[in-house]
């Protein structure tokens, strides 16, 4: 199941747009997030690839990011608006920098977002940090 989900083309991901991205592996992303699918979400990581959510260390690893969407991301739904995508000059041959901007939206709140990904020359993410674009006091708001 995971294998034919990294496969899919961007054909296969139906009305699922993003303006100014059509790289496959950041619309499938958002695509198996928002459907609570993380072990296909994982799937697109490299093997050592890390995901950087606010406020917690960078967590590396299919496995162990897997585990943490699963306790962390059940009730959390991605709105992706718009992105740019950059070849990275210094970067190891290949890889681009995609950066997307959008909304993320809880049971509780919402707040704007910015998704920055760092893709392999095979399309996986090897880097993933995700930004959250809000004053100090929305901040302090969405602590629980």
């Amino acid at each position: 199941m995971l294998s034919s989900q990294s496969s899919k083309s961007v054909d296969d991901l139906g009305d699922f747009t993003i303006e100014g991205i059509n790289e496959p592996t950041v619309l499938q992303y958002f695509q198996s997030l928002n459907a609570g699918e993380f072990d296909a979400t994982a799937a697109l990581f490299a093997e050592d690839g890390t995901m950087h959510p606010p406020f917690e260390s960078g967590i590396i690893g299919q496995d162990v990011i897997a585990t943490y969407l699963k306790q962390e991301a059940q009730d959390i739904k991605a709105y992706p608006r718009q992105g740019i995508v950059e070849t990275l000059e210094n970067g190891e041959n290949g890889q681009i920098q995609i950066q997307v901007t959008g909304k993320a939206q809880t049971s509780w709140c919402g707040v704007n977002v910015l998704w920055q990904f760092i893709l392999n020359q095979q399309k996986q993410i090897l880097y993933i940090k995700i930004k959250l674009l809000a004053s100090p006091r929305e901040l302090l708001n969405l602590r629980r």
